[in-house]
């Protein structure tokens, strides 16, 4: 498909991302009557960021192929949600879906099935079409940092092997998946956070950070584009490119 006027001057110019690189879009919620805050993006402007991703010649690829040692299709891009908001089932997934792009839903389990998220019937289902990978997030979703801060370094370390763990356990069980892919809460990471990922059994951990996933990224540190109402035009064009945020040209 061929690249738009907007994006292909973008990709030509503007000091593109190289061609192993990927945009990691990481979104959360989602509101048909408009953004109510930094992490949501409304249902009018995420059907129209698919649709650009759509018309551009890009190809969405599963989160999983950029770990697997598969050959990725030039301008590829990869499409990730935390934490599990109903939202992703009334809003993102039909949207998905019509457009047949792949996504990795990134969970806390104990939360679901209450509130405001997802019902474990509903992943199921979303699960079945073949597009989207449910994948843990911790089991509680805490600020690692704080955590760290008030507790012995005994009890941090038992505190870890429980949000990583068990989310694995939790997953593989209800949904038979291989739940070895994990997005850090908050972002946050360091060497002995991703030290202990790696001990739990994770293949890879994602981060935000701005910026596309390089061939070279670290395996338990890799970037993703947190994506915002704002993102339209050739402002997601840049992200799309694997521009940095932040980067004049």
């Amino acid at each position: 498909m061929r690249l738009i006027p907007a994006l292909l001057i973008l990709l030509a110019f503007a000091v593109p991302a190289r061609a192993e690189d990927v945009s990691v879009l990481a979104y959360h919620r989602f509101n048909p009557a408009g953004s109510t805050g930094a992490t949501t993006v409304s249902t009018r402007v995420f059907a129209a960021q698919m649709d650009r991703i759509a018309e551009s010649g890009f190809t969405v690829v599963p989160l999983r192929a950029l770990l697997d040692g598969s050959v990725l299709p030039p301008h590829a891009v990869a499409i990730t949600a935390d934490d599990g908001h109903r939202s992703v089932y009334t809003e993102m997934f039909p949207i998905l879906r019509r457009h047949g792009f792949a996504a990795t839903l990134f969970l806390n389990p104990p939360g679901l099935d209450h509130g405001s998220y997802l019902r474990w019937a509903e992943i199921a289902e979303m699960q079945a079409s073949g597009l989207i990978d449910p994948e843990p997030h911790t089991t509680s979703h805490l600020n690692f940092n704080t955590e760290r801060a008030r507790r012995t370094p005994e009890a941090f370390a038992a505190l870890l092997r429980h949000e990583l763990a068990d989310p694995r356990a939790i997953l593989a069980s209800r949904l038979g998946t291989r739940a070895d892919i994990l997005a850090w809460p908050f972002g946050i990471h360091d060497d002995a956070l991703e030290a202990a990922a790696r001990e739990a059994g994770y293949i890879a951990a994602f981060a935000l950070g701005g910026r596309a996933a390089s061939a070279g990224a670290p395996a338990f540190a890799v970037p993703r584009y947190q994506v915002y109402e704002t993102d339209v035009g050739v402002r997601f064009d840049r992200v799309l490119a694997g521009i940095p945020r932040g980067q004049a040209k």
